[in-house]
This record gives C-alpha cells, sequence and structure tokens, in this order.
C-alpha cells in the first residue's frame, strides 16, 4: 500500500529539490527517505525523480503524481482537522506565517496573552514575504498568514482584524516636526527612504502618499523597519512606519519625532487569510479575538 508518509517524503523532494534538505525537513534520515521513495516508485512503476550525485530534477509523469500526492495529502489533512474541531481551539499544532513588517511588532503582544487565554496553545511561526506566504496558504504547507491588505490572495478567504495608519519619522529639529500631521506634498522634499522592492509595505506607503512606484530611496534599499529608523538616526534620511511599530522602534532614542500622516486612512490592514475549505476556522477566528485584545 502507497502511504501518505511516501507522498509527503516525495513532496518534501519536489520542494528542495535535494535529498539530504528534504530529509532535514522531515526528519528523517536521508537513507530512510531515498529507502521510502524508492519502494513508492516501485510501487507505482514509474519514476518520479531523476537524481546523480549533483541535482534532482522531477519527470513529466512525476509531476502529475506528485499534483495529485498534493490533493491526497490535503484531504488526509482535512479528515484529521474535522477531528481536531471537536477539540477546544488551538489545543493542536497550527503553522502561522507572518510577515517582517508584523512580526517583530505583533509577536511580542501576542504571546504573552496567548498564552494566558490558551496555555495548550502549540503555534509554529513562519516569517516570510507576502507572496511566499500566499503561496504556501495556497498549497496547504501553512494553516494561515498574517498580511497587510491591499495585497493579492485570490482563490484565498480574508479576515480582517486591524486597522492602522503611517507614521512620519525624522530627527527633531528637522523641516515639518514641529507639525503634529504631515502630508504627502510636505513629504516630497523630506528625503524619504523607504523598503526595497519586494516589501508590501512599501507598495502601501506609495498607495497612502498617491506617489508614482518610482519614488527615489536616495540609494538605499533597506530590508526591516528597524534598518530604516537606524539610517534616519544616522540623518540619511526620514522613513515612514506602521503605528504598531511606533513604540518599539522610536523609544530607542529621544532624536526621534513621530508625526501623523494625514492622508486617507486606514493605510493599511491586518487579516489573517485561509483557504476557503479550511477546517480549523475556530482557531483562525480565537487567533483574531487575542490579536485584537493585544493590539
Amino acid at each position: 500500500m502507497i502511504s501518505t508518509k511516501q507522498l509527503s517524503y516525495a513532496l518534501a523532494v519536489e520542494r528542495s529539490l535535494h535529498f539530504k534538505k528534504a530529509a532535514a525537513d522531515c526528519n528523517i534520515s536521508q537513507s530512510a527517505l531515498s529507502t521510502a521513495l524508492s519502494e513508492l516508485e516501485k510501487q507505482l512503476g514509474l519514476q518520479i525523480f531523476e537524481r546523480d550525485n549533483k541535482k534532482v530534477l522531477v519527470t513529466p509523469i512525476g509531476r502529475d503524481i506528485l499534483d495529485r500526492a498534493r490533493s491526497i495529502i490535503s484531504q488526509v489533512n482535512e479528515l484529521q482537522q474535522l477531528a481536531d474541531n471537536q477539540q477546544l481551539p488551538l489545543s493542536f499544532p497550527i503553522t502561522v506565517g507572518v510577515i517582517p513588517t508584523i512580526a517583530p511588532y505583533l509577536l511580542p503582544k501576542l504571546f504573552p496573552l496567548l498564552s494566558t487565554l490558551y496555555p495548550a496553545a502549540q503555534l509554529t511561526i513562519v516569517e516570510e514575504q507576502s507572496h511566499v506566504l500566499v503561496d504556501m496558504v495556497k498549497r496547504g504547507e501553512i494553516d494561515t498568514a498574517v498580511l497587510a491588505m491591499p495585497f493579492p490572495c485570490e482563490g484565498l478567504l480574508s479576515l480582517e482584524f486591524w486597522q492602522e495608519d503611517f507614521y512620519w519619522i525624522a530627527l527633531k529639529g528637522e523641516k515639518h516636526t514641529n507639525q503634529t500631521e504631515i502630508t504627502s506634498n510636505e513629504l516630497i522634499d523630506s528625503r524619504l527612504m523607504l523598503l526595497s522592492e519586494g516589501h508590501c509595505l512599501k507598495d502601501h506607503v506609495l498607495a497612502a502618499c498617491n506617489f508614482p512606484q518610482q519614488t527615489a530611496n536616495h540609494g538605499f534599499g533597506a530590508t526591516s523597519l528597524h534598518t530604516l529608523v537606524q539610517m534616519v538616526l544616522g540623518n540619511l534620511g526620514t522613513t515612514l512606519i506602521p503605528e504598531m511599530a511606533l513604540e518599539q522602534l522610536t523609544r530607542q532614542s529621544d532624536q526621534l519625532t513621530a508625526v501623523h500622516l494625514n492622508e486617507p486612512s486606514p493605510h493599511r490592514s491586518l487579516s489573517f487569510i485561509i483557504r476557503p475549505n479550511y477546517t480549523r476556522i475556530a482557531c483562525v477566528e480565537a487567533l483574531i479575538k487575542v490579536c485584537k485584545q493585544a493590539l
């Protein structure tokens, strides 16, 4: 009989195209994984992978087999989730994806409260960019993900739980720092620095300010809000950050000033995304309640 474990091993190899990495991901030895896959190919009477000492390739028929294996694993997981739903929410493992511009600011507030309200909760966090998390949710590799909206999530359900605005961060004494509000027109000459391409926060900032996509970054392409704020402290320019990061990023120095962005708000919203047929909706609803309370 073909086992779901064999199918899971095959899908792990497909993801990494590397037997050693796949074995590590599955917490088994490389020889055990190779034996299981050889037995699977023998049972099917066909070759799923071409492999030598340098590379692993998926055969044409192997791609069809792996697509069907993914569907089978998803259906088996749904059966387990149906049974799990009879238990208390969050009383079993759940994997949650979170983007880098949310994770460092939401999770420190979330986990202490979660441990109090749901001491049996078993959350695994995956931090990745939005497009990666959307793909992982669609493929069933993670249960859900927290994204900043708007972001394209075709085929998935989006459950909003928070809205927030942006704040302009600059050194005290800079032009406009004596204001409580700042407009996008006033930001044009502020040496504004944004995150590098691929971070949805950059798109949200440009949309909120109605700036063109090619807005200059003054030679910098930071990959984190923390780095942007350090650049501000180094008098290299100014930046915009979301409200949830305000306290954590500005308390490090009394040289910084935060001014609210006076443009139509909310400037971004936070949502959990799930598959339409996801059966652990009670878990996500419980997480939403805790997130709202934490924020």
